[in-house]
């Protein structure tokens, strides 16, 4: 079975609700066409994400995963049939379908190419649950022990430095999601005086955030900013009452080994800021594993692919946290994922499919 057969037997599997039949597929896939070592953990079992998936095969130093996903979003009414099953269509060189891009296309280039490698260290394959909720089968593969020593996670890298360009990303932001709540006494609005507003305290904390410098740094010569914004305001009961709440949320763009001091608000009276989500960025801290990657990309296109940073958070910036070296190559294009109209290019497929066999066969460390 070649990348694109498995991609159609990956995407006709919904994913969204549980991935647990996705990983069945893939478990069962990986024990009928390898001799490697497969086994499957317990991570997301509490919510029926049925666990991650590994494969492993060859010996020696040092260890290469290519890392994947097999959970999606859920689907946009155009993507599913009146009984529930995925819609996938065929049309100028590019499957259609709700995962294609996002990411069964990259998982099954991946598995093929792990199967048909004759690696020259070992290789290992991982399908994790979770990713698209935070993380949650990286985050428990990891704690059970998992820790390669290098990594390309699959996710989409196609189409940065130019069109139908596979680059391999170094480095990608993070996110950290936060609430400030504006505490404050509530009142008759005729008689301010007796209370105390709390959108006003609201709003002397907008006024840090906006004032705040974005963080930034440099990841192997690339330069990575990010960035702070209040994205939503909640408070107030009536309009002739002061408000005794105000609540606020924080979208913030995180770059390597910096944050902003978004605890500054708290030196406003009555506020307080809570951090609900922290997607760690990104960083490869290897040049020559990067630069192998980058090799073996262009080696299998026409065109000069490029080191280049993404703007979204991944499961590499979990595994990065976590000591492993790692980039980003796969056959997503900016704005495809999640989309009601995700497709993947039928020839990026096939072209990672290629890169990654290349990678394992001949990378040592």
């Amino acid at each position: 079975m070649n990348a694109i057969e498995l991609t159609r037997e990956l995407v006709a599997i919904p994913s969204h609700d549980s991935e647990a039949a996705a990983g069945d597929y893939v478990e069962d896939w990986l024990r009928e066409h390898t001799d490697a070592a497969v086994r499957r953990d317990e991570a997301g079992a509490d919510e029926g994400r049925g666990g991650n998936v590994f494969a492993r095969k060859g010996s020696g130093e040092p260890t290469l995963a290519l890392v994947g996903h097999h959970d999606v979003v859920p689907p946009d009414d155009s993507q599913v049939t009146d009984s529930g099953e995925y819609v996938i269509e065929e049309r100028d060189g590019r499957i259609h379908g709700r995962g294609t891009a996002d990411m069964k296309g990259a998982l099954a280039a991946a598995m093929v190419a792990f199967a048909e490698a004759d690696p020259a260290c070992e290789l290992v394959v991982a399908s994790f649950v979770g990713e698209e909720v935070g993380g949650v089968g990286a985050r428990a593969a990891i704690d059970d022990g998992f820790g390669p020593d290098y990594a390309v996670v699959t996710e989409g890298s196609t189409g940065y430095s130019g069109p139908q360009t596979t680059d391999v990303a170094v480095a990608h932001k993070g996110r950290r999601g936060s609430t400030i709540t504006a505490s404050g006494e509530a009142a008759h609005a005729s008689e301010v005086e007796q209370g105390e507003n709390a959108i006003y305290r609201a709003t002397d904390a907008v006024g840090i955030v906006r004032d705040l410098d974005f963080p930034s740094t440099e990841v192997l010569g690339h330069e990575m900013r990010g960035s702070v914004a209040v994205t939503e305001v909640e408070g107030g009961s009536a309009m002739n009452v002061l408000p005794e709440r105000c609540g606020l949320t924080v979208d913030e763009r995180t770059v390597p080994g910096e944050r902003a001091p978004l605890s500054r608000v708290e030196e406003v009276p009555g506020v307080e800021w809570t951090v609900d989500q922290d997607l760690p960025p990104m960083a490869c801290g290897d040049a020559d594993f990067a630069d192998a990657v980058l090799d073996a990309a262009e080696a299998v296109q026409e065109a000069s692919p490029e080191h280049v940073v993404k703007p979204h958070a991944t499961d590499a910036g979990w595994l990065s946290e976590a000591g492993t070296d790692c980039v980003i190559c796969g056959i997503a294009e900016p704005g495809e994922a999640h989309t009601a109209n995700e497709s993947a290019s039928l020839a990026v497929i096939e072209r990672c499919e290629r890169i990654y066999r290349r990678l394992a066969e001949s990378f040592t460390g």
